[in-house]
């Protein structure tokens, strides 16, 4: 995902960043609780940074690892916090990546 100054992202928008379908990401959002954009005055999803990354561990448990929507469900609980520093660390680590291109660049 590209890094934004954006607060608010359309469903759209978030499909494309995971590559599947708006539905999929409205089934999801049924299916996990901890998944709650917020509706603006027209009734149209808007996700926050914290909703995208939260479908970012059910994209992985479920499309990546290939656990079934419980499973998913029970890991996203039982390992809450594992959950957090591993994608912490993936954004960190994206974050030095797009440093090391710059220099790259720059060479």
């Amino acid at each position: 995902m590209e890094e934004s100054s954006k607060i608010y992202y359309k469903i759209g928008e978030v499909a494309e960043m995971l590559q599947v379908n708006s539905s999929l990401i409205r089934f999801w959002e049924k299916e996990f609780p901890t998944i709650k954009p917020k509706k603006n005055r027209r009734g149209v999803r808007v996700f926050t940074e914290q909703d995208i990354v939260e479908l970012k561990k059910v994209y992985n448990l479920v499309k990546e690892q290939g656990h079934t929507l419980e499973a998913a469900k029970r890991k996203i609980r039982v390992n809450k916090g594992s959950n957090d520093r591993i994608l912490t660390i993936e954004n960190k680590l994206k974050e030095l990546r797009s440093f090391l291109v710059s220099v790259k660049e720059e060479l």
